[in-house]
């Protein structure tokens, strides 16, 4: 019974130490490939998403003055009409 028992937790040390491996395995490979895809994406030209956001903030901001100027505008032609 001693022998099944050594046996049982060699085999469950082994299973153990397969798993961990395993889990390395498969952290290093999400590591590559995670790092492939920025390297890809990075080649493309892309932007991220926070640009993205800062450059539509700001295209929204010159949109707004733009309407404000063009109201003063249209109230001093008025003004200069009038």
């Amino acid at each position: 019974m001693q022998t099944r028992n050594k046996v049982l937790d060699d085999i469950s040390k082994l299973m153990t130490n397969a798993m961990g491996v395993a889990q390395g395995a498969k952290d290093e490979a999400e590591t590559a490939m995670k790092s492939m895809i920025d390297r890809w994406l990075a080649d493309r030209d892309f932007v991220t998403r926070e640009e993205f956001d800062a450059v539509r903030a700001m295209a929204q901001k010159a949109r707004e003055e733009n309407e404000a100027l063009k109201a003063r505008l249209d109230a001093l032609e008025g003004d200069a009409k009038g």
